[in-house]
């Protein structure tokens, strides 16, 4: 018998066993942890193992994986299943499990990979595992934010804007300059690249929701965004951060992102916005979106920026400063940043 390979959303269980009766009778919710048999090779050849590994998979492995909802418009949308099901997809290398709804037609030719449910894994009680908040207790919102931090909040027109490089690159322009910071990646699917990407940059903590236990936060309820954000800032506070670049995935028009830009208690949390975006039209689309919200961004960012026609074309357009990333990481730009808060003046 292979060695059992276990995804990285579902690192802390290390005493389980396995009921497999429940395969054909219980229907998942996300989070619910279960050992699966890789069948079919499809999109996923490799999973994020708990060390952080790529690990290959191939037919016939067992790997410990949980299940949970994927919003990905360049990769699988997917969902837990709504029935007891023996045949599922992975969703992401992270270890996110469900069936597979639609795909971006770049992968048309591409199937998602098949895995088959062996069993759900329980605890000493006989209670199925659930990695949501297992290990670390569920916070309720309180809105209160780790040393008065500073909370630079990275928004994108779409997924593959620039998010995760603007917040990477701002925390490193924030480091340059002394200060401390911490990073949040709030929403997502679980994998690791992002929130070590910016670590590596120079941020002295970076953390995700899956910190929390969650394989994916998509479909996840706003209390419980609100609570998973408290519940990463009080992780935070050893680090007595002065600064806070926190990312929310994917776009404007993603559920939890348009739900957190509109909740007002979430907001009041944030110190400035910047705010992403593909193309010179995207980004005044997108402008003229934030308005109808009440937001201003202090900056905008994003691929566009790899262009000097389009970001002529936007400055032209928009008097709001924009800022390449080899700007956002000198701390040539903090002044933008960390001396006014453009939303705080909207927000009184």
């Amino acid at each position: 018998m292979f060695r059992i390979k276990k995804t990285i959303v579902c690192k802390d269980i290390h005493e389980y066993q396995v009921n497999e009766a429940l395969v054909t009778t219980y229907t998942p919710v996300a989070g619910d942890v279960a050992l699966f048999e890789v069948g079919e090779i499809g999109r996923h050849r490799n999973i994020q193992a708990d060390d952080k590994r790529s690990v290959p998979i191939m037919p016939g492995d067992l790997i410990i994986a949980a299940f949970a909802d994927r919003y990905a418009t360049s990769q699988f949308e997917g969902y837990v299943p709504t029935e007891p099901m023996s045949t599922v997809h992975i969703l992401s290398a992270g270890g996110a499990i469900g069936i597979v709804r639609t795909k971006n037609s770049s992968l048309d030719d591409v199937e998602p990979t098949n895995v088959h449910l062996v069993g759900y894994l329980t605890d000493e009680n006989g209670k199925i595992i659930n990695t949501k908040f297992r290990e670390t207790p569920q916070i309720a919102f309180r809105g209160e934010l780790p040393n008065n931090a500073k909370v630079m909040l990275s928004i994108g027109s779409t997924m593959d804007s620039g998010k995760t490089t603007t917040a990477a690159h701002l925390a490193r322009g924030l480091k340059y300059t002394g200060k401390t910071v911490a990073f949040i990646k709030l929403t997502g699917t679980c994998f690791t690249k992002d929130k070590d990407y910016v670590y590596d940059l120079g941020a002295d903590i970076s953390i995700d929701f899956s910190d929390a236990g969650f394989a994916s936060t998509y479909m996840s309820s706003e209390t419980e965004i609100l609570d998973l954000y408290q519940t990463l800032l009080d992780k935070l506070a050893p680090y007595q951060p002065e600064y806070i670049v926190m990312e929310i995935a994917d776009g404007l028009m993603q559920r939890e992102t348009e739900f957190l830009l509109n909740n007002k208690a979430f907001m009041k949390t944030v110190y400035n916005v910047v705010f992403s975006c593909g193309d010179s039209l995207a980004a005044l689309q997108g402008l003229k979106m934030l308005d109808e919200m009440g937001i201003e961004p202090a900056a905008i960012s994003g691929r566009f920026t790899m262009s000097p026609l389009l970001i002529q074309e936007v400055h032209s357009r928009s008097g709001i400063p924009t800022y390449t990333i080899d700007q956002l990481m000198t701390g040539e730009c903090n002044d933008t940043f960390i001396h006014e808060s453009v939303l705080h003046k909207q927000l009184v």
